[in-house]
């Protein structure tokens, strides 16, 4: 037995000694296939690794090229025209083996998975929180408004949803007359509503200086003819004919659905959606917080 055939045994049991040391823990032998699949793998792998490293290396110091050389040449160096080796080749066949076995009947497919464990788990919360708030209060939804607003929407609204000092919208009242004018000068297509893109420039100069000043003071008062141009999607009283488009009057349960599903761009960066990480009731229940406090 030559010096490099004992250096190589002596790596695959260092290499090996080294890979149960960092995760021996986590191996039951005997417990489960799976690991014992792994540790198997492990040690076909460093195996394999260490024999064909050593195999190549001894070619390189020993072998000389011989075969068939191809027609084509770049800069004078040729390739060999020799068949595949044959152990790549079924290193190459069973690794394509392998890989169907795993998308199969391997693991995690048909395995105890803790992403499936906590799926099947909210799925059945959601189903007893669903029964248990099938018909809530108006003061439940409020107080569990709250809630939810304490802990998804306060790190950026403010916990008195001031919008704290100016960072974020201030939701505790309505829109300001800054925004309307931003709305009205740049467009909005980011909620889905069913009226579509607003396009920007609806109106202009002292027109768009009445609609926004009426709408931020709560549309109390004359209505600007001005606003004839926005009634024609928001309705004649700007209340969104029947959720085609938004509100302009509160934050109705409408308005705040589709906040939370699309998101929406803010004053210090983009607010994320929230489709999927709250329920119909909870979206519900955010939204009467918000009405309940609007003019607090």
């Amino acid at each position: 037995m030559n010096s490099m055939v004992k250096g190589g045994i002596l790596l695959i049991v260092a290499l090996l000694a080294g890979t149960y040391f960092m995760a021996g823990d986590a191996f039951q032998l005997g417990e489960d296939y799976i690991n014992d699949l792994t540790m198997l793998a492990a040690v076909a792998i460093i195996s394999i690794t260490v024999f064909v490293s050593l195999k190549y290396v001894n070619q390189i110091k020993n072998d000389t090229a011989s075969g068939k050389l191809a027609d084509d040449n770049w800069d004078g160096i040729g390739e060999y025209m020799n068949a595949v080796p044959t152990g790549w080749a079924i290193l190459f066949m069973g690794t394509i083996v392998w890989m169907m076995w795993y998308w199969f009947e391997g693991y995690p497919i048909n395995q105890f998975s803790q992403i499936g464990q906590y799926n099947q788990e909210v799925n059945e919360y959601n189903v007893k929180f669903k029964e248990a708030h099938d018909n809530p209060t108006e003061d439940t939804l409020k107080a569990m408004g709250k809630s939810i607003f304490f802990v998804q929407c306060a790190p950026c609204h403010g916990a008195e949803a001031d919008g704290i000092n100016g960072k974020a919208q201030d939701l505790s009242q309505r829109m300001s007359k800054e925004q309307i004018l931003d709305v009205i000068n740049n467009g909005s297509n980011k909620l889905g509503y069913p009226m579509g893109m607003m396009p920007p420039g609806m109106a202009s100069g002292a027109g768009a200086e009445k609609i926004a000043t009426w709408i931020a003071g709560g549309m109390k008062g004359e209505q600007p003819a001005e606003f004839a141009a926005c009634a024609s999607c928001h309705g004649p009283d700007g209340k969104g004919m029947n959720g085609m488009a938004p509100n302009l009057s509160g934050y109705d349960n409408t308005l705040v659905t589709h906040v939370l599903n699309t998101g929406k761009k803010g004053i210090i960066g983009t607010m994320p959606s929230f489709k999927g990480r709250l329920n119909e009731t909870q979206v519900k229940a955010v939204a009467s917080y918000l009405q309940s406090i609007q003019g607090e």
